[in-house]
C-alpha cells in the first residue's frame, strides 16, 4: 500500500468495521441453509466488503488512537526486513498469528456442521487473537517510534 492508502487504513472507523468481517462472513455462509446456492449473492457482498473497506473511509483527523497506532505497528511489523524490530514483538505476533489461525479450524468444522458452539469457539479465536495482535502491534510502534525517526511521523 502507498502512503495514502495506509493513511486510509488507519482510521479508526476502518478498524472497528472490518472487525464486523468474519461474523458477517459467518451469517452469509450459515445462509445456505435458508437459501441454497443463492447463498453465493451475501457471501459476494462480504467479500466486497472485504476489499473495499480499507478504501471506504478517509484519512483521520487524528491518528493519536489504539487503533491508528495498531495498524502503524503492523506497517512497522510488515517493514521488518528493512528496520530489524525487538525480538519480543516477532515472538508474540507470530504466536498470535498462529492463535487466530488455529481459530479458522473449528469455525470452518462448525459452518460445515451447522453447529454454533464450534463456529463460537472459532471466532472467539480468530477475533480473539487478532485484537491481541493489533494491541501488540500498538506497542511494537510505540517502541519503534523512538528508534526510527520516519515512524514517528505518522503520528498526528
Amino acid at each position: 500500500m502507498d502512503d495514502a492508502a495506509w493513511a486510509r487504513h488507519a482510521n479508526p472507523w476502518s478498524v472497528v468495521s472490518r472487525m464486523t468481517a468474519l461474523p458477517l462472513m459467518t451469517l452469509a455462509i450459515w445462509s445456505r441453509v435458508w437459501l441454497g446456492w443463492v447463498a453465493v449473492l451475501p457471501i459476494a457482498l462480504v467479500l466486497l466488503w472485504i476489499w473495499w473497506n480499507p478504501r471506504a473511509f478517509g484519512r483521520p483527523a487524528s491518528t493519536d488512537t489504539w487503533a491508528s497506532r495498531g495498524t502503524f505497528g503492523e506497517r512497522v511489523f510488515l517493514n521488518r526486513a528493512q528496520v530489524p524490530i525487538p525480538r519480543h514483538h516477532l515472538g508474540w505476533a507470530k504466536g498470535l498469528a498462529w492463535i487466530s489461525g488455529i481459530g479458522a479450524f473449528p469455525w470452518i468444522y462448525g459452518l460445515w456442521i451447522l453447529d454454533p458452539g464450534f463456529i463460537l469457539g472459532g471466532l472467539t479465536l480468530m477475533i480473539g487473537g487478532k485484537l491481541w495482535f493489533v494491541d501488540r502491534m500498538v506497542w511494537l510502534y510505540q517502541d519503534m517510534q523512538d528508534r526510527h525517526p520516519e515512524y514517528a511521523l505518522w503520528l498526528r
